[in-house]
């Protein structure tokens, strides 16, 4: 009786090996984001955005400027008074350009990634832009996945650990 139920709990932890094998992307995982929420300093008519880039710079003084590519997820992406960026990787500084309703286009600051899923207050001044981070607590950080993949691990391994006690037990009773 003992090896029927031991065959039968390991062709259940063989099958549960193989599923998740049929469903395999490469592409899956948190992604390092940006938001963008825009604010008008000056007085007159209210602008909106019409377009806009983000740069990619590796030195700080941004003389290495590159516009983020549009590759697959990879992309920047403007609304009326917002904008976002989802990366594979964001470089070290950047700095918005943005063209308003006004006919304006707006430069901004040079400023630094702050955080896997930033958030910044840009502000619209008359002639340019300004970018501040806004601290935000992101529960669903790199850290807090691997946290629950490992929980899930452990209670699965726990698990199988039970079924093969309440297995040898019912086993020792016979």
């Amino acid at each position: 009786m003992l090896k029927k139920n031991m065959r039968a709990v390991i062709l259940i932890l063989f099958l549960v090996g193989i599923i998740p094998l049929a469903r395999v992307s490469a592409d899956v995982g948190p992604k390092p984001s940006m938001e963008f929420t825009f604010s008008q300093e000056f007085s007159g008519t209210s602008v909106t955005i019409t377009s806009g880039i983000l740069f990619e710079c590796e030195q700080p003084d941004c003389q290495d400027a590159s516009p983020l590519q549009e590759l697959g997820p990879q992309r920047f992406s403007c609304a009326a008074t917002v904008c976002s960026a989802l990366s594979y990787g964001f470089s070290p500084y950047h700095k918005l350009e943005i063209h308003f309703s006004d006919g304006i286009t707006r430069t901004s600051n040079i400023f630094k990634t702050s955080q896997f899923q930033a958030s910044y207050k840009v502000i619209v001044r008359q002639n340019d832009l300004l970018v501040t981070p806004r601290f935000s607590l992101n529960f669903f950080t790199p850290l807090t996945y691997v946290l629950i993949c490992s929980g899930c691990l452990a209670g699965i391994v726990i698990l199988v650990i039970l079924i093969v006690l309440l297995l040898r037990r019912s086993a020792r009773k016979k």
